[in-house]
């Protein structure tokens, strides 16, 4: 009898197996089917694995000699810098690995009290509370402290991380066009019928490098009973006197409520992310925040490295100051030399050449001639918008920064120079280069045969007359 079940059920399990088979089979394609297509819009995202740590002159897998690497969040220099890690290996030592438990399980030590104290003072805000990073400061923000009555007013170019955290709550959601007050205005007076009202902005926009114009978003916030939350990812440790980000910069540190930023890219750059702002929000957050509640501590180390970071910044601007200079001297050298330079005195600097594949074959090309430099687009960036993102550190040289202005020249010059072609690439005539009212060039098609694909000529911001992307090629929110 048992030799008969046992067989009934192997023939059961024969069309199962069959059935779930041709169930991968069918998701292979699927999966196939999404990555060709990326492929063939050019968006394909390569990782370069990088041999060194982290710094101004790195190693890259595949590439010999020394690579000057500008395109890490490392804005201060800190990610190496010897007395932060030298903190991290103390804390490994003192505190452990890790502590293999959420923070109101076991999970809380001292050093993590400690650098949220540190944090709620650097920002002069009551409270602060730590998470594995800011894309998890951001998911459980919103979800936690809006219920279906309240409003959140977003920008619309904010970063994913922020979008995302907004998806998750139930409150009403209305979007603003991007910097454009009035339109904020507008959504603010729409949304008077909800009881609380939360604006939402990044301080320092990561992929145009543009500051939220922070004193007129307090005034209307102020004018309409609103709160404000800014996302100081790319500005907390170097904008402002003293690094205290977007809102000391701009002289609103007073009228911005709720600031979420990351310990991941200026303090020290390994992870982890907070919110700081009233005491009662925080503690809040500690009993409802999901990504607080059920994920991991912050590891020690990374507490401690943080924490040294802090302090180095808070004993001295001078390295503010540096990198400031740095990104002033790249900026306007690159100016100089006619390209198109998106924002306005941000280490940011995206080069804007409007095609995702000139993008991607600039960046390797620059990999090239020693300088590492990525490529951005769709769907980080709108359609049409693809660029080349410089990050400037402090730890840059002036010879650092000469050498990468120097080798967008010289690739530029190329294609421009004398009926000089790239292979497969017909040189670009700088006489068919027509000036665009109001600054920046109309871009130049040319053919690259290789890719049957139009590409663009290296100056220049490519877009339709008014500067603004169709809702279809909007970007999904930007990349920290």
């Amino acid at each position: 009898m048992w030799a008969g079940r046992v067989l009934h059920a192997a023939l059961s399990a024969a069309p199962l197996s069959r059935r779930a088979q041709s169930a991968l089979t069918q998701l292979r394609g699927v999966l196939e089917e999404e990555l060709e297509a990326i492929r063939g819009a050019g968006t394909w995202k390569s990782e370069r694995v990088i041999t060194s740590r982290q710094g101004p002159r790195i190693h890259v897998d595949g590439v010999s000699g020394g690579i000057l690497n500008f395109c890490a969040n490392n804005y201060l220099g800190l990610s190496s810098h010897p007395e932060v890690i030298q903190a991290g290996l103390q804390a490994l030592e003192e505190f452990g690995a890790g502590l293999s438990s959420t923070r109101f399980i076991c999970g809380t030590q001292s050093i993590h009290k400690d650098l949220e104290a540190k944090i709620a003072c650097f920002h002069q805000r009551e409270d602060a509370i730590l998470y594995p990073s800011c894309f998890d400061a951001n998911a459980g923000l919103f979800e936690a402290l809006l219920a279906p009555q309240d409003a959140v007013l977003s920008d619309e170019l904010n970063h994913a991380s922020i979008i995302d955290g907004i998806r998750l709550c139930k409150a009403h959601k209305y979007r603003y066009r991007h910097l454009d007050m009035a339109d904020l205005e507008a959504k603010l007076q729409e949304a008077q019928k909800h009881r609380l009202r939360l604006v939402a902005t990044d301080g320092a926009f990561s992929m145009d490098g543009d500051i939220a114009p922070l004193r007129e978003i307090c005034h209307l916030a102020s004018r309409y009973g609103a709160l404000v939350f800014v996302d100081e990812c790319h500005a907390t440790g170097f904008l402002g006197a003293t690094g205290r980000g977007t809102d000391e910069l701009l002289g609103v540190m007073d009228q911005v409520t709720i600031i979420n930023s990351t310990l991941g890219k200026a303090l020290g750059g390994a992870s982890g992310g907070y919110t700081t702002g009233p005491g009662p929000l925080v503690s809040l957050l500690r009993q409802r925040s999901r990504p607080y509640l059920f994920s991991n501590s912050l590891p020690p180390a990374v507490a401690g490295c943080a924490s040294k970071a802090l302090d180095l910044l808070m004993e001295s601007n001078a390295i503010i100051q540096s990198m400031a200079a740095k990104t002033q001297r790249f900026r306007s050298k690159m100016e100089a030399a006619g390209f198109t330079v998106l924002g306005a005195s941000h280490p940011i600097c995206p080069v804007m050449l409007g095609d995702a594949r000139l993008a991607s074959c600039m960046a390797d090309d620059m990999l090239k001639r020693g300088i590492f430099v990525i490529g951005f687009s769709y769907p980080v960036v709108p359609k049409g918008k693809a660029r080349i993102r410089v990050q400037i550190s402090a730890v840059h040289s002036e010879e650092d920064i000469d050498r990468c202005v120097e080798a967008f020249v010289e690739k530029e010059a190329e294609a421009t120079q004398g009926g000089r072609k790239e292979p497969g690439r017909r040189a670009c005539n700088p006489g068919e280069i027509r000036d665009r009212g109001g600054g920046g060039r109309w871009l130049l098609r040319r053919e690259c045969p290789s890719l049957a694909q139009p590409r663009r000529c290296l100056k220049g911001e490519e877009g339709e007359a008014g500067g603004r992307p169709s809702p279809a090629g909007r970007r999904q929110g930007g990349s920290h």
